[in-house]
């Protein structure tokens, strides 16, 4: 999942973002709409880190989401194999 793909689903990654950084308050998330510099600068106000350590955050956040879509598409073509 490329970012403008999280851009475009951010309704539904809404929880997961609150997983990851329970910091941020509903109204931010939603304002934040799926931009990564917002998500970005928020991160860095919320919790006091550099932009470096909230730019490693969110790309560790991005990979596993990227894998956890890799895994379901893979399991949901399989089911269609069946």
């Amino acid at each position: 999942m490329n970012w403008s793909e999280i851009e475009g689903n951010w309704k539904q990654l809404k929880g997961k973002v609150k997983e990851k950084w329970g910091q941020l308050t509903d109204s931010e998330i939603t304002e934040i709409a799926g931009k990564k510099d917002q998500l970005l600068g928020k991160i860095q106000e919320r919790y006091g880190v550099a932009k470096g350590e909230a730019e490693k955050q969110i790309n560790e956040w991005h990979f596993s989401h990227q894998n956890e879509n890799t895994e379901n598409s893979n399991s949901n073509s399989k089911k269609r194999a069946v």
